[in-house]
């Protein structure tokens, strides 16, 4: 399926208007979108996909770790790929990458992820449940997103409400959901996301009411989400 032999799965794409931010470029919600989009289909390919459900199980984002390159813009046409990385306890990683059809690369992405009953909230071991050819637990890549601590100058903070669109088939808040209000409050304060990383801590659903704080460090912004006093995710720009 795929052209580039690193990689395991691979699919084209035209960048719509509605991926665009004002700059004309493709926004880092609508990229975070297409990963999560590709992901699917090469799990579904693979039967370890939607399937999972009927055994109650799901996969889970951990940490997304993207640098940004040279975005594409309305009406380019891209190719993104995916792959298993192998894994590293609980956690198995997905590699992307998106280039344009000449070769050239526009954005790179690291991920780690869980696999949970969604009934119990127990964390399972993927080769447990899935093919060392996809997830490999005696291989783990060199590249694997951080933890990321929250430190600094507090900028700004905003109250926002979860909302029935923000939410995924498990009825907890999309993972691209959270890249979106990250996106939003950095852009809003000057900040660009050429390289971005996100932590999801804990599970967020809809009625729920986040604390969204903005802090600026040396070197990077910051932003934290709590709901109450439970640490909800972190993310951070460079």
């Amino acid at each position: 399926m795929s052209s580039n032999p690193s990689f395991q799965f691979q699919k084209d794409f035209e960048v719509r208007s509605y991926q665009v931010d004002p700059d004309g470029k493709l926004s880092l919600t609508a990229l975070s979108n297409l990963f999560q989009e590709i992901a699917w289909r090469h799990a579904d390919s693979a039967d370890f996909g939607r399937n999972l459900q009927e055994q109650h199980l799901s996969w889970i984002m951990a940490r997304m770790d993207i640098k940004c390159e040279n975005l594409p813009s309305w009406g380019d046409s891209i190719k993104v790929y995916t792959a298993g990385r192998g894994q590293d306890k609980l956690f198995a990683f997905r590699e992307f990458l998106v280039t344009d059809f000449q070769g050239v690369v526009l954005a790179h992405a690291m991920s780690s992820w869980v696999l949970m009953n969604v009934q119990s909230k127990r964390i399972l071991r993927p080769e447990k449940v899935l093919s060392a050819e996809l997830f490999n637990p005696e291989e783990k890549p060199a590249w694997q997103p951080e933890k990321i601590k929250c430190e600094g100058e507090l900028l700004k903070s905003e109250k926002l409400k979860v909302r029935y669109s923000d939410l995924d088939l498990n009825n907890h808040v999309n993972n691209t959901s959270y890249v979106r209000w990250v996106e939003n409050i950095l852009r809003e304060n000057g900040c660009d996301t050429p390289r971005f990383l996100i932590n999801y801590l804990a599970e967020c659903v809809k009625e729920d009411e986040l604390d969204i704080h903005l802090y600026r460090n040396e070197s990077d912004f910051i932003v934290q989400g709590l709901v109450g006093e439970k640490l909800v995710f972190l993310a951070t720009a460079k």
